[in-house]
């Protein structure tokens, strides 16, 4: 789907809905587990895809610990790693953000956290509200066994308790490569806060991080 196409007003009716169960997520949701020791160490990365890259790195770089938040691509090959192929939703590909962060700082597991409780709704497969297609499937991305360690214990933990009313469709598979999005997708919502798809959909999310997760965001 062409996000600039998608009509105002159809926008505005249905974000109600899509937020309306994010209210209190702190409460609602289980603490994740423990990184592992080998998590610990050094600037680590994570990678997972949850809908239209432009909110999800909105959401990630405003938290304390997060050193840098790239869009792109994963779950592809190379040569069709470009906006416009990937849209057509045959590449393998998923819109995905690269997450480099401070372990001291937050953990792979609070990252998680924020991706099934703010970032987007897990329990849709193959789309994200108006946005239709694998290209916004619900995905983590793990790059050693620990992240999938923590991804599948935390959705087992959230299965149990019951966070969502529907079961939880997020793909944990390994990450063979990320592609950073063109130049225009990075930053997009702090560039463009007055666009459209930004306010119906992606700013609701960035207040309820603020109102939810007040300790985790950071100073601006």
């Amino acid at each position: 789907m062409k996000r600039s196409g998608i009509s105002i007003v159809l926008l505005a009716s249905v974000a109600a809905m899509l937020f309306t169960g994010a209210a209190g997520a702190a409460a609602q949701f289980p603490n994740p587990p423990a990184d592992t020791p080998a998590m610990m160490k050094g600037t680590q990365t994570a990678v997972i895809a949850g809908g239209c890259f432009w909110g999800m790195e909105g959401v990630f770089e405003r938290l304390k610990g997060v050193v840098d938040a790239t869009s792109g691509y994963s779950g592809g090959e190379k040569n069709t790693a470009h906006y416009e192929m990937v849209s057509s939703g045959t590449t393998g590909h998923a819109e995905s953000i690269q997450i480099q962060y401070n372990p001291a700082q937050i953990s792979y597991g609070t990252l998680l956290k924020i991706f099934f409780s703010v970032a987007h709704d897990p329990t849709q497969l193959n789309y994200q509200g108006p946005d239709h297609g694998t290209q916004y499937r619900s995905a983590i991305f793990y790059a050693n066994d620990g992240q999938k360690q923590v991804a599948e214990n935390y959705i087992r933990a959230l299965d149990k308790a019951k966070s969502f009313p529907k079961p939880i469709v997020t793909q944990v598979v390994p990450l063979k490569a990320f592609y950073p999005a063109e130049d225009y997708h990075q930053n997009f919502l702090d560039n463009n806060p007055n666009y459209p798809y930004i306010v119906y959909w992606d700013l609701p999310k960035i207040a309820d991080l603020q109102r939810s997760y007040p300790e985790l965001v950071a100073m601006r």
